[in-house]
């Protein structure tokens, strides 16, 4: 088999992901169904882009794999050329009304991310990486004054660089921080409890062995939040319990925006695409901020399909 054409994959993404774009924004989530429990929400509308998308790739690419959520038989990656495929990442937002969400396309080879596309539909905010080739945000353009009364408004698009901050400023402790993190939807038992005493690790005074970070946040998404984290706006996201196809668009986009993923437990430095546990941080933060917040994780994060 031939080496992957990266650029025309990335060419590829971004068309579908527009065209998946365009069937989001004019759905109505009326079906809603769960699958684990209450907050693990699936509508006929991720289906329906799901089956969009993978029968575009399956016609491109007939020879490539496909991981997607809404249809994986398991969450574990090979090393065969894989497109790997969210349709809605920010189901529970998008039921909502909350436009937060986005489309996540990614193409690994090797168990490794290569190209990245993740597109909200509802905000028009695309970001592309191709590994080895920087990573983008195309947005529109924010005009620089109102229109005048009966004006014909035209979008305009402008792409920008990754991090939006060059250079980026340096993070020297979690105390200079905006973080994000979210419960996910397991919300007893281990993983739990360690996500509960460590959010409030992270939160409590340094007078009590706190981080005494400057705030949190929580997208709904987390391919946005690792997109947040590439363009500089959120500086560390703490994840548990997310997969592949959540977390490996992101994964190009935050590494060519000069940011780095390591695991969501203490010292695992060389983590897993489907190893379902993350520690994001942006451009400017340093082995010492990963050491850090390591130290501020009050349990362990375990997941039976990966350890």
């Amino acid at each position: 088999m031939a080496e992957p054409d990266l650029q025309a994959i990335h060419d590829f993404l971004v068309d579908l992901a527009r065209k998946a774009g365009r069937m989001i924004v004019s759905a109505n989530p009326s079906t809603v169904d769960t699958k684990k429990n209450s907050s693990d929400l699936v509508t006929e509308t991720d289906k329906a882009v799901e089956d969009l998308v993978s029968s575009s790739l399956k016609s491109a690419y007939p020879d490539y794999s496909f991981l997607g959520e809404e249809t994986a038989q398991s969450g574990r990656l090979t090393d065969d050329p894989t497109f790997i495929v969210d349709p809605i990442d920010g189901t529970t937002n998008f039921v909502h009304a909350h436009p937060y969400i986005s489309i996540s396309l990614a193409f690994a080879h090797k168990q490794k991310p290569m190209v990245g596309v993740v597109y909200n539909p509802f905000t028009q905010h695309l970001y592309t990486a191709v590994k080895g080739q920087g990573a983008y945000l195309t947005a529109p353009k924010i005009p620089s004054s109102f229109p005048a009364e009966g004006e014909k408004v035209e979008s305009t698009y402008e792409r920008r660089s990754l991090p939006l901050r060059s250079p980026p400023p340096p993070l020297p402790d979690l105390s200079s921080a905006l973080i994000a993190v979210e419960y996910g939807n397991e919300r007893n038992g281990n993983n739990w409890d360690t996500k509960i005493n460590t959010f409030s690790a992270l939160g409590r005074d340094k007078s009590v062995d706190g981080a005494m970070v400057q705030s949190v946040r929580s997208l709904g998404s987390a391919a946005l939040n690792m997109c947040s984290v590439a363009r500089g706006d959120i500086d560390v996201y703490w994840e548990g319990g997310c997969w592949a196809w959540d977390v490996a668009a992101g994964w190009v986009v935050v590494e060519e925006a000069g940011g780095m993923v390591v695991g969501g437990n203490k010292e695992e430095w060389a983590p897993k695409v489907d190893g379902r546990r993350y520690l994001v941080l942006r451009a400017g933060a340093g082995k010492e901020l990963v050491e850090e917040f390591w130290g501020k994780i009050q349990g362990k994060l375990g997941y039976e399909d990966t350890d």
